[in-house]
């Protein structure tokens, strides 16, 4: 069957006037409370591996472990010496960069997100057909002593792929563009038994998107306390109730329903071609606030497309961003938040550049492909370790030692570092 995909055009009727959208007033930064900001290390670890072709979509830390899924098939040691072939993922020891060479699953297709599973595994999503030749549709929890299958687990999607994966209070969330798993259907969003795989019948979002033809997830982001689930991506509904791109479930009650929390944040249109101009999103620490990072080819301080917005967790009814950092018309696809620091990462030039259209505008800094941004004021820190810009960063992850980079470049901080790298903890 084929699957009907169009613009986010068809939302024009949807959309604020201009004039409108540029008067609405956004949370005011000052009464936020500041705190203090503790940015990694602009030098890179020496000792990560590095992968030889290809790009990273996904990264997980188990332990001490980094789990690195992508689409490769060849990595290296930290000295290049020492070369392991390795399809679409591969992990290795955050203390010494040694190359895991146990775990060598045989995956078929892309990898697209990643999370710590129980005892020594990962959940692994994306768009493969077969793990160490064994149909896998999708989905699967890996251990990583072996590289093989969890016995027990059994889930698989119908088609698609799964992009955004979670383990929260007993359960595993997982977003993509699949209609069902296990045969019970499920439109872009699920909730998982993480040990048997099992479908919650219990927690359905109803994910829908008329005026475009399909529901495709990009991200998910559980809250610290486990009590909100955010869902981005390609979907205008849930249920009945409008929600363009951005959707929020209070997972406190049972079942578990829409929060009081929308946005027409999303609503204006970015360049033509987008299902979804979303890309990825991350709640803070604390649970108070999280940030969605867009692509969208365009540039204007009156739209969200290409930035970095920050909203509040817990506000309610319809909401504005606090704040909007503007990269001028170039996609960000990851971000990470912890220490006090927002970090984005894509294929920017600039950040603070509303005004910038393909070009530097007034107030506009160079923060070539990975930055910082205060959370407070939503301006870009003065962290700029740079790299070479490529496609962008797609993948970030918290490590003991730092902040794992995940991308399809071999420049990390001035310095050659095969599309991951690590910036280490300030001492």
């Amino acid at each position: 069957m084929r699957h009907r995909v169009v613009s986010l055009a068809v939302l024009a009727a949807m959309a604020l006037p201009a004039a409108v959208w540029a008067a609405a007033p956004q949370a005011p930064a000052e009464n936020l409370k500041p705190g203090p900001v503790r940015t990694v290390d602009e030098d890179p670890a020496d000792w990560t591996p590095h992968i030889l072709d290809g790009e990273v979509h996904a990264l997980a830390v188990v332990g001490q472990v980094a789990v690195v899924g992508g689409d490769f098939t060849r990595v290296s040691d930290n000295t290049g010496t020492e070369e392991y072939e390795r399809e679409h993922l591969f992990a290795f020891d955050l203390r010494t960069g040694a190359v895991l060479e146990d775990f060598a699953p045989d995956v078929d297709g892309m990898v697209y997100s990643l999370t710590p599973g129980p005892d020594n595994s990962v959940f692994v999503g994306g768009s493969f057909e077969e793990i160490n030749d064994a149909e896998q549709r999708g989905l699967a929890r890996l251990d990583l002593s072996t590289g093989g299958r969890i016995p027990g687990f059994d889930a698989a999607i119908n088609w698609g792929d799964v992009r955004g994966l979670a383990v929260s209070d007993g359960w595993l969330y997982l977003g993509g563009s699949f209609t069902a798993i296990n045969d019970v259907p499920r439109r872009g969003l699920a909730r998982l038994d993480p040990v048997t795989g099992a479908v919650d019948t219990v927690f359905d979002a109803r994910l829908d998107a008329p005026e475009i033809g399909r529901v495709k997830v990009e991200d998910i982001a559980v809250s610290p306390a486990g009590d909100r689930l955010l869902a981005i991506g390609a979907f205008t509904r849930v249920g009945s109730a409008r929600r363009v791109q951005a959707a929020m479930f209070d997972l406190t009650g049972n079942p578990s329903k829409a929060a009081n929390w929308s946005t027409d944040a999303y609503v204006p249109l970015c360049r033509e071609g987008f299902d979804t101009y979303m890309r990825a999103a991350d709640f803070s620490p604390d649970g108070e606030y999280f940030v969605i990072v867009t692509t969208g080819r365009l540039s204007g301080w009156e739209i969200n497309c290409d930035t970095a917005a920050r909203f509040e967790t817990y506000a309610t009814g319809k909401v504005r961003p606090t704040w909007v950092n503007h990269t001028g018309g170039d996609s960000l696809y990851a971000v990470e938040i912890v220490g006090g620091a927002v970090y984005v990462g894509g294929h920017q030039r600039w950040l603070n550049n509303p005004y910038g259209m393909e070009s530097a505008g007034p107030g506009a800094v160079e923060r070539p492909g990975v930055a910082a941004i205060n959370p407070v004021t939503g301006m870009a820190l003065p962290w700029n370790p740079t790299r070479s810009r490529g496609v962008g960063v797609r993948a970030f992850a918290i490590s003991p030692q730092g902040l794992l980079v995940g991308s399809d470049t071999d420049e990390l901080g001035r310095e050659y570092h095969g599309r991951i790298g690590l910036f280490p903890r300030m001492e």
